[in-house]
This record gives structure tokens, sequence and C-alpha cells, in this order.
């Protein structure tokens, strides 16, 4: 993928969303590009349906969401073919109708995990393809604020932060690769690919994103839009301090990790 596909990536992400919420995403989005997904897809956590809107050049068939407002503004977006309102585990479609599931940064959010799997699995072709991504388990570990602290040698202070950073971003689960590929195995998949994402340093821009992103919320809430004036000029910062990582976001010690996982046959 070169420069200019990269850039493009990364500017449709920042200037609609949040710095730190479309850092990641265009990351994401990124590694899509390279997946070969065959229709028709069912995307399991649509929420608003900006992802979809600028990751996918053709409109996935359906995305699922328990929510009803973000529901709305993926409708409003148009960015899928058909909406359906339901759990991750009561998916309302008959087994193998999908030939492919995707799942962006979402399953971390769900508390019993198991069944959502399952019903992924059940809703696949044989030989589907299951595509997601999630934060792993270096994810609290290797913030900023909780390795000052344990810098300090306040190691419980350290801990409590990073159990309040995975609360405030609503983790209910941040696991080592490994027991997402039981999770995978126990619902009838076989992995066919995995890697490690997003290292420290950009978690760290994410971070402190988030108090950073105040101003978007404000805008968010008056205007209804995130990025007010989508000008270069306007995110040159956060630019400047995002474009290095999409060159190469595959990291050893990255903190999330993506999956690629097809039902067995």
């Amino acid at each position: 993928m070169d420069s200019q596909e990269l850039d493009a990536i990364l500017w449709r992400h920042l200037s609609s969303l949040p710095y730190f919420r479309g850092f990641l995403r265009a990351v994401e989005d990124r590694f899509y590009k390279e997946i070969d997904l065959p229709r028709p897809i069912l995307d399991l956590g649509s929420g608003d349906g900006h992802f979809a809107s600028v990751a996918f050049a053709e409109k996935p068939d359906v995305g699922l969401d328990p929510w009803v407002s973000p529901m709305q503004e993926a409708r409003r977006r148009d960015a899928y073919q058909q909406l359906v309102l339901g759990e991750g585990a009561h998916i309302p479609y008959a087994d193998g109708s999908f030939n492919s599931v995707t799942s962006t940064s979402v399953l971390e959010h769900i508390p019993d995990i198991d069944p959502v799997l399952a019903e992924a699995a059940r809703i696949l072709k044989p030989g589907g393809k299951f595509v997601f991504c999630v934060p792993n388990h270096r994810y609290p570990e290797m913030l900023w604020g909780r390795q000052f602290l344990e810098g300090l040698g306040l190691k419980k202070w350290g801990a409590a932060y990073g159990r309040f950073f995975n609360r405030i971003a609503r983790h209910a689960h941040t696991d080592p690769p490994a027991v997402w590929m039981d999770r995978l195995d126990l619902a009838g998949f076989d992995l066919e690919e995995t890697w490690d994402y997003f290292p420290p340093k950009a978690l760290h821009i994410l971070e402190w994103g988030h108090p950073l992103g105040l101003p978007s919320w404000i805008t968010k809430k008056l205007f209804g839009r995130w990025i007010l004036v989508p000008k270069r000029w306007n995110l040159a910062v956060p630019w400047a301090m995002t474009r290095k990582f999409m060159d190469d976001p595959r990291s050893e010690e990255g903190i999330c990790s993506f999956f690629i996982a097809r039902r067995r046959l």
C-alpha cells in the first residue's frame, strides 16, 4: 500500500472523528483493505456506521447492533444495505446465511462472549470467514498513566489506573491472543492468521486524546459533527502525531490483536 493510499485512509477517519478514535480506526481500516471478504457480509456490532461508511467500498449487507441511537445514525449514513436491531447472541438469520462476519473493536465490550462467537459460527457457511479485532492484555499494562505511576513506585495506583481506563473504555475483556484462540476453537473456528498491532507509543497518543477530545464532544453535541472544520491546517497536530504509525502498525508489543478465522468444515 503506497503513501497516498495510507494518507487517504487516515484522513477519512481523522477528518470526521475525535483523533484518538479516528487514529485507531484508520489502522484497522488499513488492515481491512488487504483482506478479501466474500459476500454476503454481516457486521457484528455495527454501531453508528461510521467505520463501514468509510472503510468499505461497497456497503456490507447487514449491520447488527443492540442499540437504537447508534443504529439511527448508521441509517442516516446509509452505511449498510440492511440494519438489524439485535443481540450478538441471538442473530435472527438461518444457519449458513453469510460468507463473512466482521467485528471491529466490539467483542471486548460483551461480557458473555462465548454465545456470540457460537452465533457467528452458526450463521457462517462452512469455510466462511470471521474477521475481528480487540484490545489485548497489554492495553491496561502499557498505558502511559500506569507506567508513570509504577515508575514512581506506586504499583497499586498504577494497576488502579489501568482498571479505571478499562472501565471508561467499557472493556469487559482485555485478554491475551491465546485466550481468544481457545474461544474460537470452542466455537468451531479454525484460526487462519493473527497479529498484534498498535504499539505502546501509539496507545499513549490515543490515551491523551481522551481528555483532549473534549472540544470534539462539545462540537458533536452542538452541531452534530465531531470535527467542525475538517481542514488539514486545523488537524495538522493530530496528523503529525499519528501518520507515522500508518506505515507499519504491526508490532510484537501491540496492544490490540487482529484475527482471521474460518468456520470449521
